[in-house]
């Protein structure tokens, strides 16, 4: 094989020799420092030329500071907040850019590390900074401002007026989806923020629109009547009719959509004054007291029985503490505060609106719907009294003159009942079915006895006579101890040696309340209504606090 040898004439290698060592020089002239960022390189705006790795860190970390005050509008169709990317999380999400940009011209063969510098000579280096945000704070500033971006819907209503409905119409709502929202704001800053920092930015939210209830169509089948009742309170006084009639008004012309549940409660209360109560009898712990709302039961009881012909489905309802007059055992429907309510859910396919109002002391209620029941089926519900329990009568010693003796409160009887649903077809029963069971409390009479006496006797067979609960007894005791001078009527007292109140009469007790001469005992007939006599509602369940509302 025949070899070839390679000969540079000498003038040929001294030219190659000369241009390795020039550009080595040339090289070596332009190499930077070791640790200083060569010229003309840029950290977007930021002329990163001649500084150290520390150095440049510290001017992107401050500029994307600043950036942070940058506003950014996120909107929510027509809603819109004003936040800033600082408070969404804005950070530089690229840091390895000055670590890269720090060793140009520093790595690689001695021909590569020359085109790099000589390539800095003729054109800048930028490097573009990389953000970024949090997913937590951008889900944290929507959720703050959950109320702002969110309209809610506006349900179709009804109205009422000279007997024909007339139609409210609705409106959406928009709702905010936080978790596509935050990946929505989150593709904005990473893709378009470069374009936007510092002047400001505009990002859409994901919105979904809440459709509302009660459009046209559904409330123009609201025009049959499902159950109507109605109750009378020609013996209340004033201040319980004025709540029979504050509470109808504020039930009046609701309206409740399908599979929605209904509560009395929340629909009246709060039972004050500045409510539009007044004060009237209700029932504590087994006794009648004045309260605000006094009387809102037999709002809760009429509706009740409104209700439950419409047959729509009860899920609360209590019996009154003991017997109330306006209705049959079983028919009530009591409510005091939260945990004593009357609720119902409409069962119906269509809306109900229900109409409540007084007249000519009577309250009435109304349940108007679409009608999807036979024309021949008839509903009806009977009252059992299942078991009854005598009260009997309290006397109660007062610091009142002997010889007073005063009713406070009507006896009432304890009763057990059952209430039976009765359906018929074309006049035929085909159902009896047991509805509720009730147990009413008795609550006896309650007389309250004077005994104040300087006679000490006196006062002494005035309580013997009141611990026997014997009634003759007490009668007796109070009608001899007036009657026989002694007990503080104008006469000296043998054992105190004191003269007693002077011109003071004594009244026998004719069966009767005597009023007390010295003090007001309201007359319980009037000013403290008896829910024994039908005067007034009054009754809660007897709870070991008080139960304020009738």
């Amino acid at each position: 094989m025949k070899k070839w040898k390679l000969f540079l004439p000498m003038g040929l290698f001294a030219v190659v020799l000369t241009a390795a060592g020039a550009l080595s020089f040339s090289t070596r002239a332009q190499m930077p420092e070791d640790n200083r960022i060569p010229d003309r390189v840029y950290f977007g705006e930021i002329d990163g030329s001649g500084l150290t790795r520390e150095e440049a860190v510290a001017e992107i970390e401050a500029h994307v500071e600043q950036l942070g005050q940058t506003p950014v509008t996120l909107k929510a169709g027509e809603n819109a907040v004003e936040t800033t990317a600082g408070e969404l999380g804005l950070t530089w999400s690229n840091p390895e850019i000055v670590e890269e940009a720090e060793g140009l011209g520093k790595s690689g063969n001695l021909i590569m590390r020359y085109k790099v510098m000589k390539d800095l000579e003729h054109e800048d280096k930028v490097y573009e900074i990389g953000y970024s945000v949090d997913e937590e704070k951008i889900a944290a500033v929507i959720e703050q401002h959950m109320g702002d971006f969110e309209t809610k819907a506006k349900d179709g209503d009804l109205k009422r007026e000279n007997g024909e409905f007339v139609y409210v119409p609705g409106s959406q709502g928009v709702t905010v989806n936080v978790e596509a929202s935050v990946a929505s704001v989150e593709q904005f800053m990473n893709t378009q923020w470069r374009e936007a920092a510092g002047t400001g930015a505009e990002i859409e939210l994901v919105a979904e629109v809440v459709p509302y209830r009660g459009t046209p169509e559904e409330m123009g089948r609201v025009k049959d009547v499902l159950g109507s009742y109605h109750t009378n309170f020609s013996t209340s006084a004033a201040g319980r009719c004025q709540n029979l009639t504050n509470g109808a008004e504020k039930i009046n012309g609701a309206v409740v959509f399908p599979g929605e549940e209904f509560s009395v409660y929340e629909y009246t209360n709060p039972f004050t004054a500045e409510n539009g109560y007044e004060l009237a009898g209700s029932y504590e712990n087994g006794r009648t007291v004045s309260s605000y709302g006094g009387g809102i039961c037999q709002v809760s009881t009429t509706l009740y029985n409104a209700v439950i012909l419409a047959e729509l489905d009860i899920t609360m309802r209590y019996p009154h503490s003991m017997i109330v007059t306006y209705v049959e055992p079983s028919q009530d429907a009591a409510i005091a505060g939260t945990y004593k309510d009357l609720r119902f859910v409409n069962n119906t396919d269509s809306p109900i609106y229900i109409e409540g109002y007084t007249e000519g002391k009577e309250i009435y209620f109304t349940i108007y719907g679409h009608e999807t029941r036979d024309a021949n089926r008839e509903v009806s519900y009977v009252s059992e009294t299942t078991g009854s329990n005598d009260p009997g009568t309290k006397f109660v010693a007062v610091d009142a003159p002997i010889g007073t003796i005063n009713r406070v409160q009507g006896a009432h009887e304890g009763k057990t009942a059952k209430l039976w649903k009765v359906v018929k077809v074309n006049g035929k029963e085909i159902s009896r079915e047991e509805f509720n069971t009730s147990s009413y409390s008795a609550s006896p009479a309650i007389y309250e006895v004077g005994v104040s006496s300087y006679n000490l006797i006196a006062v002494e067979n005035m309580n013997a006579a009141i611990a026997t609960q014997d009634e003759a007894t007490i009668r007796a005791a109070a009608a001899s101890w007036a009657d026989n001078g002694l007990g503080g009527f104008g006469v000296q007292d043998p054992i105190n040696d004191v003269t007693t109140q002077p011109g003071v009469t004594p009244q026998p007790d004719t069966g009767t309340s005597v009023p007390d001469p010295g003090t007001t005992v309201p007359d319980p007939g009037t000013a403290v209504p008896d829910p024994g006599t039908g005067t007034g509602d009054a009754g809660t369940q007897p709870d070991p606090g008080a139960d304020p509302i009738d």
